[in-house]
């Protein structure tokens, strides 16, 4: 189970998980099944060719320390920065540009197109920037009133 996970880095920084068999896997990759919807929530472990060594079906069930890794691991591969406000646009029509401050600091993105913002369940939504970069909003009620009325004309 998750908690008797053994895994540590190497001298080179690689996730290395040692099975029930005691076989030694280098350069483990995770994968969040709901990165979104249950991030702490099915987390698969897979070797270099992609095939799953170990489903962990939540992350709170692991030992302080192998939560840190794991955390640390799925943190260096992800990024999806959080809006927390958006702070303005260039204009209403797209291609515009959004100055929004998310979890990770301020920034500004070109929106190409409406399309670009997309629904992800009842109440996140995920905005496509021109570079392809994926910014959540994890839920649009909970921005400030400038925000959800910017935001409001796009919807």
């Amino acid at each position: 189970m998750a908690g008797d996970i053994q895994l540590h880095r190497n001298a080179f920084g690689q996730l290395v998980f040692r099975d029930s068999e005691g076989r030694e896997h280098v350069n483990v990759e995770l994968a969040r099944a709901f990165p979104i919807s249950a991030p702490l929530d099915g987390i698969s472990m897979l070797d270099q060719n992609g095939r799953e060594l170990l489903w962990i079906p939540r992350l709170d069930d692991s030992s302080r320390e192998i939560r840190r890794l794991l955390e640390e691991e799925l943190q260096s591969r992800e990024f999806m920065p959080e809006i927390k406000s958006i702070r303005g646009v260039s204009g209403y029509a797209t291609p515009c540009t959004w100055q929004v401050e998310t979890d990770r600091g301020d920034t500004e993105f070109v929106l190409k197109a409406e399309e670009d913002i997309r629904r992800l369940s009842t109440s996140a939504l995920q905005i496509v920037d021109s570079r392809g970069i994926q910014f959540l909003i994890r839920d649009p009620r909970k921005l400030d009133k400038a925000s959800r009325r910017i935001l409001d004309r796009f919807m």
